[in-house]
Formats: structure tokens, sequence, C-alpha cells
């Protein structure tokens, strides 16, 4: 076992959905995670194609049963997570238990996420909210986007400088 959790440290960093995968998450292709971590029931936790989340916590359990825990040893409140496809999960994001997101979801980041939202809306907020919907998200993106994504680090410098107007 102990060498199981040598072996895991790295692959968080280096390859992070082989980790997620390897603790049990069921996870989609085509993700893209970032420092992200699981509560002590990773196996709860289903992600789908196409998401991606960058410093997401994803808590399948209640702890506030602690205050309890003497009258009731044994309890424990515990939930699945399900993320649909086509998500991003907005930075220092935390998931809690029992929350379903539907696809094509975007959440802000530093949200806490305390119920199920469905397809195609924006979320964010503590806790969570539906700010808009993925269409009205993107008509804004389509008057601010700029074509930089497929520039080198040289272009996308001296385009933006010249967007910005620095000198």
């Amino acid at each position: 076992m102990k060498l199981k959790k040598l072996i895991l440290i790295p692959l968080k960093y280096i390859r992070p959905v082989l980790w997620a995968r390897l603790l049990g998450v069921k996870v989609g292709e085509n993700c893209r995670f970032y420092k992200i971590s699981f509560s002590t029931e990773p196996y709860l936790v289903t992600i789908g194609n196409h998401v991606s989340a960058t410093k997401v916590h994803f808590e399948t359990h209640d702890g506030g049963v602690w205050v309890f825990r003497e009258q009731h040893p044994s309890w424990d409140i515990i939930r699945r997570i399900c993320i649909g496809d086509n998500v991003y999960i907005g930075y220092d994001t935390i998931i809690m238990p029992g929350v379903n997101i539907g696809d094509n979801v975007i959440i802000g980041a530093k949200s806490l996420v305390t119920k199920s939202f469905p397809s195609n809306v924006v979320i964010g907020g503590v806790p969570a909210k539906i700010i808009k919907t993925k269409d009205q998200y993107y008509e804004k993106v389509m008057r601010e986007a700029l074509s930089t994504k497929t520039m080198n680090p040289v272009e996308k410098k001296q385009f933006l400088e010249q967007y910005f107007q620095y000198e």
C-alpha cells in the first residue's frame, strides 16, 4: 500500500487525469486537471468528457456530523458527485456532496457548489447560483474574444502589447 501511495504522489502533478482514475474516479476523455483534490471517497466521483478543472476540490462527505460523533459514532453523510460533459470548473472551486452538474456548464472561480445545476448555464458564487445561460455567455465571449490561442509566445506578446497599446 505504501508503494502505491509513493507512485501516486508524482502522478498527481505529472498525469493528474491518470492519478484520478487510479484513485477510482470515473473520468471521461479529453479532460484537463491541475491541482485537483478529492475527499476520502474519490470512487464516488464521476467526471464526463472534456472537463477542465483547476485547483478544484471534490468533497463527497459532510464532515459536520463530527458534532454528533460522540452520540452517534457510526453516522456518516456520503453522496456521489457527477459532472457532465463539456464543463469548465473555475479556479479554487469546491464541489460538495450530492451535486450533479449538467453538460455545457461554466463554473466561476472560487465558487462553492452546494446543489445541482442543469445543463447550459453559467454558475458562480458562494453558494453558487445561476448567473446566465451558456448562450448569453457565448454572446459576451463573441464580443470580447481575442484570437491569440494559436499564436506562439512572441506573436502573442506583440499582439497584446499593440492591442493594449503598451510602449
